[in-house]
């Protein structure tokens, strides 16, 4: 195990911090690193609106799809006790996927799919469940996970599962928590709070922020010509245009940066909270695991279970065996096991957001060249 400099990943993190404002990327952001459970940094900068209000440790946060690695960590807590299994079918849980076709960009009706979209498909981008072509959703169609999971599975799969891997945002996230619904019983908000949320001290997670979490909200930062504008958002609506209620699985939760840094703490401990195991060691292993063979996804990265793993060496930054994800709105987060490290860094803007953002490539290289 590789020792952080304390000193200079502080440097390195703020020379990140001071750019993005300077270059007005953000109105604010926030940044933590720990190792081997010992919090080693933590800093918060600028605004969390355009009204001067500083970020600080109680700024809310739209996790787009940082959602993904807490639903994937769900599906493996049924996984650990027997109520699903990564191989089952979905049609044996949603009807919907019984007799599913395959229709692809041109809206070509190409056939039934000739291999079932198991549990494992949804979690790692290979189910071509609402991956490439254009699925126009109503109103009516974003009210409730059963009514979106419906839309996209009549719309049909993009490709055969599990012979390519192409990204959804959101339609395969919410047909494994609509999964977890059916085989649970329990609303789905419900089952995160008190199998998640609740034993890892997570106090300001949710799909539904009360009006006094609305007020911490960080604003959604827009840049115009180079300058920094209050960007656009659907009144009620945590992602896009669906309404907070809807649960969506794959991009719809809120949470603060010491929310954050306490699950990742957990997926550190591998699945473990407060002395308790969430899931066994032995389950826990299938989070991180690299589940994309190299003849669908031939890159120095694979998909986990809602989380990419780091597969190679030729990745550069973050050691193999690294995991995590990132959000449309800009925030970014990862494990590293072999240096016993968790990073978490937050901001919300439509300006440089998603995979790969340079805010986020910027803070791994600013922890990385601070190991000793």
């Amino acid at each position: 195990m590789k020792l952080l400099d304390v000193k200079k990943l502080r440097e390195n993190i703020e020379k990140c911090a001071k750019f993005d404002l300077d270059e007005n990327n953000v109105f604010g952001s926030c940044y933590a690193v720990a190792q081997d459970g010992k919090n080693l940094y933590r800093g918060f900068f600028g605004h969390s609106n355009n009204d001067g209000k500083s970020v600080d440790e109680k700024t809310v946060f739209r996790l787009a799809s940082m959602t993904k690695p807490v639903t994937g960590f769900a599906a493996l807590i049924l996984v650990d006790i027997g109520l699903v299994s990564l191989d089952d079918p979905v049609k044996k849980y949603l009807p919907q996927f019984d007799g599913i076709r395959i229709v692809d960009a041109e809206g070509r009706d190409l056939g039934k799919a000739q291999n079932d979209v198991k549990i494992l498909h949804l979690l790692t981008h290979t189910s071509g469940l609402g991956s490439i072509k254009y699925v126009k959703t109503s109103d009516k169609d974003r009210e409730t996970l059963d009514d979106t999971v419906t839309r996209f599975a009549s719309a049909g799969l993009d490709f055969e599962p599990f012979t390519r891997q192409a990204y959804s945002a959101v339609a395969a996230f919410d047909a494994m928590a609509l999964v977890i619904e059916k085989v649970t019983g329990r609303d789905y908000g419900e089952f995160l709070q008190n199998e998640i949320f609740l034993p890892c001290g997570m106090v300001d997670t949710t799909f539904v922020p009360s009006n006094e979490q609305w007020g911490r909200m960080a604003a959604m930062h827009a840049k115009v010509l180079g300058k920094s504008r209050v960007g656009h958002t659907d009144e009620g609506c945590v992602f896009e245009n669906y309404p907070a209620a809807h649960n969506l699985a794959g991009a719809g939760l809120v949470s603060t940066l010491t929310d954050y840094e306490k699950f990742a703490a957990m997926l550190l401990d591998e699945g473990k909270a407060g002395g308790k195991a969430l899931v066994s060691e032995e389950s826990f292993k299938l989070y991180a695991t690299a589940h994309v063979p190299p003849h669908i996804m031939n890159r120095p990265e694979s998909w986990g279970l809602g989380v990419r793993v780091i597969a190679s060496e030729e990745y550069g930054t973050l050691p193999v065996g690294s995991f995590g994800w990132s959000g449309a709105y800009g925030t970014h987060f990862w494990v590293d096991p072999k240096n016993r490290i968790t990073a978490v860094f937050m901001k919300n803007s439509r300006f440089d957001g998603g995979s790969g953002n340079n805010s986020a490539v910027r803070f791994e290289h600013a922890v990385a060249n601070a190991l000793m």
